[in-house]
């Protein structure tokens, strides 16, 4: 069995920084992509970075202000995250694509972390 557990959310002020932490743990026998998402209230959820081999993808939204980084020894991914807007305020959902012991490769999810951006 393969899980997602994500850290690092809260309340942050605007202009602000926080750290969201991925860590994928169970039979895993190889990781492809990893990424965070993200929905805001009211909204469809929508890919903040992805990253894949040498390669990382950041939304417009997001782009010279957020940071990933991934740790391939500990299968970990952490999203830093800068200069906090409130449009930034949703649930932060970890993405993987692990193949697992014996199996093929699979999509997986976190269970989410609140991120909200107030004064």
């Amino acid at each position: 069995q393969v899980q997602l557990v994500e850290s690092g959310g809260g309340l942050v002020q605007p202009g602000g920084s926080l750290r969201l932490s991925c860590a994928a743990s169970g039979s895993i026998f190889s990781i492809n992509a990893m990424g965070w998402y993200r929905q805001a209230p009211g909204k469809q959820r929508e890919v903040a970075v992805i990253t894949r081999g040498g390669s990382t993808r950041y939304a417009d939204s997001v782009k010279g202000r957020f940071t990933i980084s991934r740790d391939n020894a500990k299968n970990t991914v952490y999203l830093q995250m800068n200069s906090l807007k409130p449009e930034d305020t949703a649930v932060y959902y970890c993405n993987a694509d692990i193949r697992s012991l014996g199996g093929s490769y699979s999509d997986y999810w976190g269970q989410g972390t609140q991120v909200t951006v107030s004064s």
